[in-house]
């Protein structure tokens, strides 16, 4: 078994808005879009990325700028939400408004990638990555129609150009977890295994991902970041079982702080669950009888 790594949607929340931990949000791009040119200029403000443990823990995400001034937009979502579509939506529109200056020529509009890494699925499907876009097709010959804009490629007295395809409309991608089958076929296979299992797999040659090894490994958290970790994981446990349980018992979302004190404090089952859970995530044994409750008898069985 590989080194364990910190959870993806911490690291975004910590780590990776570090310049200096660039480079493993570059390989994972990189990877995505294939395209190994992916440098990050800088981190953009972002709404949801609240640090503190006792904030919302279902959704994470980021917001960056590549060497092509593109927006690209990543964004966690650890529970399901069944206006997510809207949302990515209204969070590309979002972002275009606020990147384009009044007064500003429309050609300068920004070019905005939206990458969404799903921990439940979405909808029904075959694949555990899907691409989307806007694109016009004729309503006779279904033919796509091909909008493209002229480039000077030369600053000489006899400029030259060349003509190349529009590429204006968001891009969605649509990551989902649990479907990935651990088999890697290509470059983000590495990475998206790596968000599964915490861990990178053996053979693994993507671009940066060895960075991602090195600098995600929980060995080099300092003692109070691996207690921040430590209560982030069992929150996030405790968030995804309290949305669990009340599909289950067909509750009312509003219900949800009484849900927690029933399923997680009451129920012995939704106990262990948690603590399956955190030890699967490394987490010490001593924590999760703190936040579970249990025995250590009970602990042992499990």
């Amino acid at each position: 078994m590989g080194k364990k790594l910190i959870r993806f949607d911490w690291a975004m929340k910590t780590l990776l808005r570090n310049k200096a931990n660039f480079d493993v949000l570059e390989g994972f791009l990189s990877a995505l879009l294939e395209d190994d040119n992916i440098t990050i200029l800088n981190i953009l403000e972002s709404e949801t990325n609240p640090e503190d443990e006792t904030d919302k823990f279902n959704r994470v995400d980021l917001l960056v700028e590549d060497s092509q001034r593109r927006k690209i937009f990543i964004e966690i979502q650890n529970t399901r939400e069944s206006d997510y579509l809207e949302s990515l939506l209204f969070g590309t529109s979002k972002i275009i408004v606020e990147n384009q200056d009044l007064g500003k020529d429309f050609r300068d509009i920004s070019k905005v990638i939206s990458i969404s890494i799903l921990y439940f699925n979405l909808g029904t499907g075959d694949d555990y990555i899907y691409f989307g876009t806007t694109e016009f097709k004729g309503l006779n010959s279904g033919n796509p129609l091909v909008v493209k804009k002229r480039i000077n490629i030369s600053q000489t007295l006899e400029p030259k150009y060349k003509f190349v395809e529009k590429e204006i409309f968001p891009e969605y991608y649509l990551i989902t977890v649990e479907r990935y089958q651990n088999i890697v076929k290509k470059r983000i296979d590495e990475w998206i295994y790596m968000i599964k299992n915490n861990e990178v797999a053996e053979g693994s040659t993507s671009r940066n991902i060895d960075k991602a090894r090195q600098k995600l490994a929980t060995m080099n958290m300092t003692d109070e970041e691996k207690k921040r970790y430590e209560k982030y994981l069992i929150n996030l446990i405790r968030d995804k079982d309290v949305v669990n349980t009340a599909k289950e018992e067909g509750r009312d979302q509003g219900r949800t702080q009484g849900l927690i004190e029933g399923k997680i404090n009451g129920k012995i089952e939704g106990k262990i669950e948690v603590a399956k859970a955190l030890m699967q995530n490394g987490i010490a044994v001593e924590i999760i009888l703190k936040a579970t409750g249990l025995t250590k008898e009970q602990i042992s069985e499990i």
